[in-house]
């Protein structure tokens, strides 16, 4: 009969808990015999060996001893009390007559009779003693016998079950991590065959099932998987942009046929090749490379002179993470570099750069030409205006100067834009920009009444930047404050330094501006929806881009209702 490895495990456990109770109550039992002999022993012949040991001493001292008669007599009284053994109440009822005329006589030979009578009594005792001893020792041997022998049973019995169950269980189990082992190298024709113990049969069924199923899996989709392999190349080689497939060892793992073109290398010299060996004798390569391992802030198109011709792209890492079961995290397998041809993208913003260049520059000859007319104009010497030629005078010089400031923003842009932005960096100290910046906007100050406040520490650290570029960018943090602030509004302008930076900021109490804009307010031509007051949309783009060009930085600090503070940093 086959039992599972939980009944064998109840049944030797059950065995050896019966096997080790009956033991214990062996010995119990056995112990509990010789202790019963023993004491029969010690409370009934040995007392009667006391008791006679007391009466021929007594009767030895009878004639000199007043009180030996009374010892005697009491031996004899407790002797009369303690009669166990065969032909003992005949003995002593014999003594006990013989005693009294004996002791009133005190002849020899009466004493005599007494003192046989009494050893007697004692032979009688100690053969008792002497048979009780002997069972006591058969009864002790019996009990060593059985105790020996169920403790053997008991040893033996545990010792096959220890022998043979583990090693029954152990084998089993080795022979199934083999079998995993096997799998797991993709060796799927591995059967397992585990005995016929019920569990270790089930798991066997169950593996090799597993296994047949991964061969036919293996089989079947081996083309699948091929087919499916040269689908995906002919996708990625129909694909217009250059792509790069590279596992978490930089090994280069597909590339299709634009990116082939574009690094002039062949598909047979790369493939499965390490990505950073290739790139010791690819320029390219290697640029990308190394942007993927130390990536940097520099978002500019990469220049590419591939199929006699110069192009541009934007080239984007793509992390590639993957989820080997349901549940689990991903886990990283390596990346894809994509370059993205952005050519015409690149040469349309040069076309605008270079318009906006041209037309801000073509501008700014009529606009000067209208000025000095309108100046001229509101001469006198040439004659007064009247009130309605005065307000579109006023009017026409409005429009002139945010004319002028609108083309002299454009041809700043132009500048940043087209890489011509060139700085001159000399020290220069924080309040000399405050102050350009203060007289600059003292007209339009005055004329919304506005009151400017200067916060300035007693000492702070001279910046390295180009003052002109600088002032420009204050310059136009207040007049937006100014302009965006209520009439006989209060503004503060200030610096101050932390740590190893020095800050330059204008704080105004106007309206405020929604946290939602706070990021797009830095883009070109964007303007805060509902805002009232005129402007290009291109004056914090280019401080921003001026600030930068620093390194420095410029933010917003501001609520609805409660104003707005910006705040240009540099390091130093």
């Amino acid at each position: 009969m086959n039992m599972n490895i939980k009944t064998k495990l109840t049944y030797g456990i059950g065995l050896l808990f019966v096997l080790i109770t009956l033991l214990g109550g062996l010995a119990i039992k056995n112990i509990h015999n010789v202790s019963d002999d023993t004491q029969n022993i010690l409370a009934d012949n040995y007392n009667s060996l006391l008791y006679s040991r007391q009466m021929l001493e007594s009767l030895e001292a009878i004639r000199e001893n007043p009180n030996a008669r009374k010892e005697f007599e009491a031996g004899l009284e407790a002797q009369k009390k303690n009669l166990t053994e065969k032909d003992e109440d005949v003995l002593t009822n014999r003594l006990s007559s013989n005693c009294e005329k004996a002791l009133d006589d005190m002849d020899d030979e009466s004493i005599r009779q007494i003192r046989q009578t009494i050893y007697t009594i004692m032979a009688v005792n100690m053969s008792a003693i002497y048979e009780k001893n002997e069972v006591a020792v058969h009864t002790a041997e019996m009990s060593l016998f059985w105790i020996w022998t169920v403790g053997i049973a008991c040893i033996v019995i545990a010792f096959l079950f220890l022998a043979r169950l583990p090693r029954s269980v152990s084998v089993q189990i080795r022979k199934l991590t083999d079998g995993i082992k096997e799998i797991t190298n993709a060796n799927y024709s591995k059967r397992l065959n585990l005995g016929n113990e019920p569990e270790f049969k089930e798991i066997a069924t169950l593996f090799n099932e597993m296994a047949e199923r991964l061969a036919e899996y293996r089989n079947s989709s081996l083309e699948d998987i091929l087919q499916g392999k040269k689908y995906i190349e002919t996708i990625i080689n129909s694909i217009a942009e250059p792509i790069i497939g590279l596992s978490k060892e930089r090994k280069i793992l597909f590339v299709n046929d634009e990116a082939l073109t574009v690094l002039n290398l062949t598909r047979e010299n790369i493939i499965d090749k390490p990505a950073p060996e290739v790139a010791l004798k690819n320029d390219l390569l290697r640029r990308l490379i190394r942007q993927l391992v130390h990536p940097d802030d520099n978002k500019d198109p990469l220049k590419i002179y591939a199929d006699n011709k110069e192009s541009y792209f934007q080239v984007k890492y793509i992390p590639i993470n993957v989820n080997r079961q349901t549940g689990l995290e991903s886990k990283y397998v390596g990346d894809v570099i994509l370059l993205k041809n952005v050519t015409e993208f690149k040469e349309k913003d040069i076309a605008k750069t270079t318009f906006i260049s041209t037309i801000s520059h073509e501008l700014k000859t009529p606009i000067s030409a209208i000025m000095m007319s309108l100046e001229l104009l509101e001469d006198n010497r040439i004659g007064k205006l009247n009130t309605e030629q005065e307000s579109l005078s006023k009017n026409i010089k409005e429009n002139s100067d945010r004319l002028l400031e609108i083309t002299g923003e454009l041809l700043k842009m132009s500048q940043v834009e087209s890489g011509k932005l060139y700085l001159n960096p000399k020290i220069t100290k924080p309040i000399e920009l405050i102050d350009y910046a203060i007289k600059a906007n003292r007209v339009q100050a005055e004329r919304f009444n506005c009151q400017i406040e200067v916060e300035y520490p007693e000492k702070i650290t001279k910046l390295l930047v180009d003052s002109e570029k600088i002032a420009w960018v204050v310059t136009n943090l207040l007049s937006n404050a100014i302009r965006y602030s209520s009439e006989n509004g209060r503004i503060i302008i200030g610096a101050r330094q932390i740590d190893k930076a020095v800050e330059i900021y204008v704080k105004d109490f106007g309206k405020g501006i929604d946290s939602r804009y706070h990021e797009s307010i830095f883009d070109h031509y964007f303007r805060v929806p509902g805002t009232k007051v005129q402007g290009s949309g291109l004056g914090l783009a280019i401080s921003k881009d001026f600030v930068e060009a620093h390194g420095g930085t410029i933010r917003i600090e501001s609520e609805v209702g409660k104003g707005s503070t910006f705040v240009i940093r540099f390091n130093v």
